[in-house]
């Protein structure tokens, strides 16, 4: 990039775009380095998957408008750098990390870009730029840290091969125990075979309900809720769903945290709504599990991490390891 610097910042390129891709669409902002976030703008259709991973073309099919109307309402002229944070980038990023940076270039004069994992967003916006922890947990669950030398992670392998405390896992253990009870098997609980049957009716009929669904995880994660109101009702096998959740959320926090110092850990998404019944335990077994770490309040979501990251870029403060999986830097110089 070229252009004169000033405080760190590249004049005439302090334009950014922040992108926030999930499985519920695309969250954009679009702002400067001196004045932050200027616009913002939403689109609820998820970018498509295809047998090159993610597929740049929708996303750029959606992208574009988003960002010329956000440019028009902010007043920017140009935008210089771009974060885009992706569900999935780790393993169905290709496309993406060929495609993107080019096509912004040529489509928004964007002449510097960070793709990134989700992960590594929800990362940024709850720490920043320092060393520690991130467990992010809303349907499924995944654990991100750095050193800032290099990226760890643990889980995230989805609902049948883990995300192990996430919103799927406690609520197919809370149905499992629900099953446990109509059955009579130890293990069961009368309260949230109640709750089963008020959500999804007779609980003979839930496997044929549930198997087939493609958003089966959705449907599971679905019942988490029901799992703490009957943990706070005193349910004990609730109580020990939720218990459980917590140690797997502190496993993966303390698979990923840096071995030295006092790391931050923070813990951010839609799961921990939920409120006391989880946060309580999860405290409880994080301090078990890691005394050495300090638990921090998450700073912000995923997008405020786009933001982050596009502004650190722009001003060259850019401090998380760059990592093509992870965290993948292009210039105009190098694509």
């Amino acid at each position: 990039m070229t252009g004169e610097r000033r405080g760190g910042a590249s004049v005439g390129d302090g334009g950014f775009l922040a992108v926030d891709s999930g499985g519920s669409g695309l969250r954009v902002v679009v702002g400067d380095v001196v004045r932050g976030p200027l616009a913002v703008r939403e689109s609820p259709v998820p970018v498509r998957t295809g047998d090159r991973g993610i597929d740049a073309g929708h996303l750029m099919e959606q992208l574009v408008p988003l960002v010329r109307s956000s440019m028009a309402e902010a007043g920017l002229p140009a935008l210089g750098t771009a974060a885009v944070g992706a569900a999935g980038f780790g393993t169905l990023g290709d496309a993406l990390r060929a495609e993107l940076p080019g096509a912004l270039r040529r489509e928004c004069g964007i002449r510097a870009v960070a793709l990134a994992a989700d992960a590594v967003t929800a990362y940024a916006g709850a720490l920043g730029s320092r060393p520690g922890a991130v467990v992010a947990a809303g349907t499924g669950l995944i654990a991100v840290g750095t050193d800032l030398t290099r990226w760890r992670r643990a889980d995230g392998w989805g609902h049948l091969l883990g995300d192990c405390g996430g919103g799927a896992w406690i609520g197919r253990a809370g149905l499992e125990a629900a099953l446990r009870a109509h059955d009579g098997r130890e293990g069961g609980s009368a309260r949230l075979l109640r709750c089963a049957e008020e959500l999804f009716g007779p609980v003979p009929a839930l496997p044929g309900k549930l198997y087939p669904r493609p958003d089966r995880p959705a449907v599971l994660a679905s019942f988490a809720p029901r799992v703490a109101d009957c943990a706070r009702e005193g349910d004990p096998v609730a109580v020990d769903v939720l218990r459980a959740a917590a140690g797997h959320m502190a496993d993966s926090a303390r698979a990923v945290c840096p071995a030295e110092g006092e790391p931050q850990v923070a813990f951010t998404g839609g799961l921990f709504k939920i409120g006391t019944p989880l946060l309580g335990p999860l405290g409880e077994e994080l301090s078990a599990r890691l005394p050495r770490a300090r638990r921090v309040a998450a700073e912000g979501d995923p997008l405020h991490g786009s933001v982050r990251i596009a502004t650190d870029l722009a001003t060259g403060a850019l401090g998380l390891p760059r990592d093509e999986k992870m965290l993948y830097v292009v210039t105009a110089q190098q694509d």
